[in-house]
């Protein structure tokens, strides 16, 4: 949890690289959830993760557009 609240705070900023760093630190957390969720048979939590990545990666992508 404490790399997804890491992520929030990175996210949120107004500067460029900070949120570049939080979208990557959502995919590490997304990685770390999913991983758990593959080891406690939890197929909900998996998908889940797997669509907040893809939303994560979305929106790493449209930060660097605005950025150009």
């Amino acid at each position: 949890m404490l790399i997804t609240v890491a992520a929030s705070w990175f996210t949120a900023s107004s500067r460029e690289d900070r949120r570049r760093i939080g979208f990557w630190t959502f995919l590490l957390s997304n990685a770390v959830w999913a991983w758990w969720a593959l080891q406690h048979d939890a197929p909900a939590l998996l998908v889940l993760q797997l669509a907040l990545a893809f939303m994560n990666i979305r929106g790493a992508r449209r930060n660097s557009d605005d950025s150009t």
